[in-house]
C-alpha cells in the first residue's frame, strides 16, 4: 500500500507541477503529496467500504455490497486454486474451469423450465459438475501419464475458451435466438441468485453459497479423512505412497474438487453478475486473479476468503479512485502484483543467496558467537 501511494503521487499532475518549483515553495510539494495519496485512498474507501458523502445510509453502504459482489467469484475460484496447492498441484486452469462451468450452467438454465427452488439448484449443480469434469481431466492425465498440470491447464484453458466461443456462435446451442452475435440468452429469473437485500444493494445469494463453499473446503481439508490424505500427498507424495495412499486417486479428487469450485465461480458470473447474457470472456480474468487470492490466503480456506474480500474491495474501490481522483485503475493492478511479489520475496531471497534453513541457522549461531566475543 505504501508503494501504491508512491505510484499515486508519481502519476498525480498536482505533484508533478509542485515538483517543478520545489526549491521556491517546498511546502507545496508536501501538500500536493498528501492531497494525492490521502485523496486516492479515501476514494478507495468510499468506493469499497462506506461512502460517507452519500445522502442516505443505503447509498452509503452500497460500496460494501459491491465489494462482496466482486469478491464472491474470487473466493470460489481461489478456493479451487488453494485446494490444489495443498495437494502440491499448481492449478492455473481456473479460467477454463470457470468457462466450462458457466457453459454447463447455461445449458441447464436455458433449456430447463422449472420453479426457482428446483431451477437454481440444478443450474448450480450443472456448473459445479462442468468445472469438476474439466479439472478432473487434468487429474486423470496427471495421475496416469505424469504430465505436468501447468501445461495441461494452460492447454485446456484455450480449449475451453474456443469451445465456449463456438457454443455461443452456433444457433441451437448457447447462442441467443434471433441474433448472430456470440452471446447467450439472458439468464431466466428462476435460475438467478436473488438479491440478499433490496436494491440498490447488489449482494446476492451467491455470496452465501461462497461462504458455504469455504466451510466445505475447510472441513474437507482440515477435518475429513480424505483431506488428511490430500495434505499427506501435498507434503510428500513418496511418503504418502509408502503409507498406502493412492496418490493418483488423490490427485484426481483434488483437481475435480478444484475444478468444481472454479465452476461455481462461473455459475456466479452467469447467474449473479452477468444475467443479461454472457460471452466467452465471462471469466473476466478471475481465473488468474484466483491464483493471487490463493497465494495471499496461504491456501487456507478462511485465508482465501479474507483475501477474496480484500481483492473485491480493491476492485470495487478502483472505479471510484479513477472517477473521483483521476487515478488510473492500473494502479490497483500494480498493488495486487506487489502483494504477490512480497509473498514470494522471502523464499526468493533465500534462493538467491543460497540460504536454506540449515545455513540460515548456522549464520545466526556465528553472528551470536561474534556478539558474545565482542
Amino acid at each position: 500500500m505504501i508503494i501504491g501511494g508512491i505510484l499515486i503521487a508519481a502519476t498525480d499532475e498536482g505533484v508533478q507541477d509542485a515538483l517543478g518549483y520545489f526549491f521556491a515553495r517546498p511546502a507545496d510539494l508536501f501538500v500536493a503529496l498528501w492531497d494525492a495519496i490521502a485523496g486516492g485512498y479515501a476514494a478507495l474507501f468510499r468506493g469499497a467500504i462506506f461512502n460517507y458523502d452519500s445522502p442516505t445510509f443505503i447509498r452509503a453502504i452500497k460500496p460494501l455490497s459491491d465489494t462482496l459482489n466482486y469478491a464472491t467469484p474470487l473466493i470460489a475460484a481461489g478456493l479451487g486454486v488453494g485446494l490444489a496447492f495443498r495437494v502440491g498441484l499448481f492449478n492455473i486452469g481456473g479460467r477454463g474451469q470457470m468457462l466450462m462451468g458457466a457453459a454447463a450452467a447455461g445449458a441447464v438454465a436455458f433449456t430447463v423450465q422449472a420453479p426457482f427452488i428446483i431451477h437454481l439448484p440444478l443450474t448450480i449443480l450443472a456448473g459445479v459438475i462442468g468445472g469438476a469434469i474439466w479439472g478432473g481431466i487434468v487429474g486423470i492425465l496427471k495421475a496416469r501419464t505424469g504430465a505436468h498440470e501447468v501445461i495441461l491447464t494452460i492447454m485446456l484453458n484455450f480449449i475451453a475458451l474456443y469451445f465456449v466461443a463456438w457454443l455461443l456462435s452456433t444457433p441451437g446451442l448457447l447462442q441467443r435466438p434471433g441474433g448472430n452475435q456470440p452471446i447467450s440468452p439472458a439468464t431466466p429469473e428462476t435460475a438467478q441468485f436473488p438479491l440478499l437485500f433490496p436494491a440498490p444493494l447488489t449482494t446476492n445469494w451467491g455470496f452465501v453459497v461462497a461462504i458455504a463453499a469455504t466451510v466445505f473446503v475447510w472441513w474437507l481439508i482440515e477435518r475429513s479423512a480424505l483431506g488428511f490424505r490430500m495434505r499427506a500427498v501435498g507434503e510428500n507424495p513418496h511418503a504418502a505412497r509408502a503409507a498406502g495412499i493412492s496418490v493418483g486417486r488423490i490427485i484426481f479428487y483434488a483437481m475435480a474438487f478444484a475444478g468444481g469450485l472454479a465452476g461455481l465461480a462461473g455459475v456466479n458470473q452467469m447467474a449473479g453478475t452477468i444475467t443479461s447474457g454472457f460471452a466467452s470472456h465471462i471469466d473476466a480474468g478471475i481465473g488468474f486473479d484466483a491464483i493471487t487470492v490463493a497465494l495471499l490466503g496461504r491456501s487456507r480456506a478462511w485465508g482465501v476468503f479474507a483475501a477474496g474480500l480484500l481483492f473485491g474491495a480493491l476492485k470495487a474501490g478502483s472505479f471510484t479512485m479513477q472517477i473521483a481522483e483521476g487515478i488510473p485503475v492500473d494502479i490497483v493492478l500494480v498493488v495486487q502484483s506487489l502483494i504477490v511479489l512480497f509473498i514470494a520475496a522471502p523464499p526468493l531471497v533465500r534462493t538467491v543467496f543460497f540460504m536454506n534453513g540449515k545455513r540460515m541457522k548456522r549464520a545466526q549461531r556465528l553472528f551470536a558467537a561474534k556478539e558474545v566475543q565482542a
